[in-house]
This record gives C-alpha cells, structure tokens and sequence, in this order.
C-alpha cells in the first residue's frame, strides 16, 4: 500500500513539474548518454560484381584482379595469371557499418558501400559476401546485397552528365551480426551518466531533479560531466529504472555566448547571446589586378636580317576602395549586431577579419571559435 501511496506522490510531483516546465526545457536522455552504452564502427573490404562496364580499369588497378583471383580460388576456380584478366564489370570497395549497441547475433544492420578503384558507377552492382571486422580485427558482421544507389547519370560523344555520386550506394539491412558486443550498462552498482557538453549548472540540475524524483542520494555529480546514479539491486528493474531516469525533465544551463566561423566556406553563426562593446569599424578592399597582352614585333621592311617574336607585356594596376567608418553601438540583442555589420557592407568572408579584430580589440562579448 505504502508503495502505490509512493507512486502516485511521485507521479503528482512530475506532473507539475511537467506542468511547470519552460519551452526550452529537455529531458535527460537529451542531453547525456549512458557510460557503456555506444555504437562500434566496422569496415571491410571486397568486390562488386555485376556492372554494366563501369567497374575498374583493371590494368590501372591490379589490387581488384589480385582480389577476385584469390576469391575465385578459394571456390577451387584457378586461374593461369590475374595480369591477363581484362574485366569491366566488377569493382574493389570499402564497406562501412555501424554496429548498434545491444545488437545480437542474427540482427540486421545497414551498409555503406564506396568505390575505392576508377570505377565510373557502382549503379546495379552486388556486393559479394564480405566480413566486416572491428578495430580489434576481429569478424562482428557479414556483409552481401544489391546496391542502392541514388545518383544517375549518362554520357555520350565526349558529353556527360550527372546527378549525385555514383560511386558510393546503400544496401539496407544488408549485414548480418555474427558476434556481440558485451554491454556494461547496469553491471554493479552505479551507472554513470554523461553530458553531451560538460556543464557544472547542467550536472548539478540534473542530479537535483533526479533526487526529486527517484529518492534522495540516488543521483550524485562526479564532475561537470559524469553523474553517477544508484541503480536498483534487482536487475529486473534496471531497465524500467532506466527509463524513468531518462523522461526527467530539467532546464538545463543557458550555452556561452559563442561565434562559430568556418574559414572555409566563410560561413558565420552566432547564437542570440552573444554581445558586443560600442566600438567604431572600417572595412576597405584591395584588389590588385595583373593583365598580360601579347606584343608582336617584326623586323623593317626589305631588312635582311630579324625575324617575328611575340612578347608579352604586362600591366599591373592597384585599386583601393574607400573603407567607410561606422560606429557600431553597444549590442543588446543578436539582431542589433547584424543590422550593424551590415551597415559597414561586409559579406560573409569580410565577416571573419570583422569579427577577429572586434574579438582582439575586446568589443566582441562571446567565444570565437574557428573551425
């Protein structure tokens, strides 16, 4: 009686707080991961085999002949020489897996198939049986289907053309698990969690909610990612336990102002907490530009001796544009920032120089991260 009485007191007290809880509030299991419980990648090597002439020019790749002559040995075909073989319709590949966790054996996962020959198309390939092997080089999964590919494409007199990659395709459930992965989750007494972003606030939210809702002392913050939770004795129980756990709903800590530029594509994001200092920014251009014409010169007319050259004379001119000086007020909102910058004119890559100085010059109010 006393444990009903407990539950519905428990289940009352989550529904307020279900209740009460803020938009940008998120559950546990979406913001941490359970210590032991991961995915394991694995990789394998083989042959594709029914292309309509556009697997691998054989002579340019001597791996992929090397390849099906050991294979076709193996099926007690033997062969006088792999380096006479001329074929078009096969190609060399590398597999790729992601073994779940608690996967066992007879499951299916997906594979990722990619040419790693000249083939021009893996499109209506097999892939023959293949053993997927895991970084200890042990065998986890075998491999073997038709390939889906998504891509197309045709050519024709010198012309082509092309829709997506053809030389990588998918075969669903196309690997069959033949060894497991044991799981640490829930052996002994504690499991541990932890956060996708280490975070002392978020640690400690989660272990008072967590004490609200399953008892006290049951959760307790290693640090400002692991948090180790009291698990139950019965292993019956864990994984209702378990779920419990992850549905907790908690507010977690509000992310640092923070400026993500990629230097290679010139692209800038920038979350709305980031502020900036009253500060005054000009942005000039240089451009310098470099031409070449051909001269021709010949010799006088009637004249016995010289001959016609042709030389190249360059030209070499600066052009500086007018940098205009724009005071950019103290920010209070993400929107304020972006109305100035664009009041200077800068494009996304003058975006990166602007933001670097104003980061220097101490009037940018958040983290820069380069990537």
């Amino acid at each position: 009686m006393k444990r009903i009485v407990r539950t519905a007191l428990v289940g009352a007290i989550l529904g307020l707080v279900l209740a009460a809880t803020p938009a940008h509030a998120q559950r546990v299991k979406d913001i941490t991961q359970i210590q032991g419980v991961r995915s394991n990648q694995l990789v394998g090597y083989g042959l594709v085999v029914g292309l309509d002439g556009t697997g691998d020019q054989t002579t340019q790749t001597p791996f992929t002949t090397q390849t099906l002559a050991n294979m076709l040995g193996q099926l007690g075909v033997q062969l006088p020489s792999s380096n006479s073989l001329q074929l078009k319709n096969i190609a060399a590949v590398m597999a790729t897996a992601t073994l779940p966790p608690f996967a066992r054996q007879g499951s299916l996962i997906d594979v990722t198939v990619s040419s790693m020959g000249n083939a021009k198309s893996l499109r209506g390939g097999t892939l023959l049986l293949m053993p997927l092997k895991g970084a200890d080089g042990k065998v986890y999964a075998m491999a073997q289907g038709n390939l889906v590919v998504a891509g197309a494409g045709a050519s024709s007199a010198g012309s082509s053309v092309q829709i997506n990659s053809l030389n990588a395709g998918r075969i669903p459930n196309g690997a069959t698990v033949e060894r497991e992965v044991p799981a640490t989750v829930g052996q002994g007494e504690f499991l541990y969690l932890e956060t996708m972003q280490s975070d002392f606030t978020t640690a400690a939210r989660i272990v008072e909610a967590v004490n609200l809702m399953l008892g006290a002392e049951t959760a307790t913050a290693v640090d400002g990612r692991r948090i180790r939770v009291k698990t139950p004795t019965d292993a019956t129980q864990r994984v209702e336990f378990v779920s419990r756990l992850e549905n907790i709903v908690i507010t977690p800590a509000e992310p640092s102002p923070k400026v993500i530029i990629n230097a290679r594509t010139g692209s800038v994001v920038m979350n709305t907490l980031v502020r900036i200092s009253e500060c005054a920014v000009a942005h000039g251009s240089l451009q310098v530009v470099v031409s070449t014409q051909p001269v021709i010169s010949q010799p006088e007319p009637f004249a016995r001796t010289g001959r016609t050259v042709v030389r190249e004379q360059s030209d070499i001119g600066i052009q500086s544009e007018k940098g205009q000086l724009v005071v950019v007020p103290a920010s209070a909102s993400l929107s304020d920032l972006v109305k100035a910058l664009n009041a200077v004119g800068a494009t996304s890559l003058d975006l990166l120089a602007i933001l670097q100085a104003m980061k220097v010059a101490g009037a940018l109010k958040a983290e820069l991260e380069i990537i």
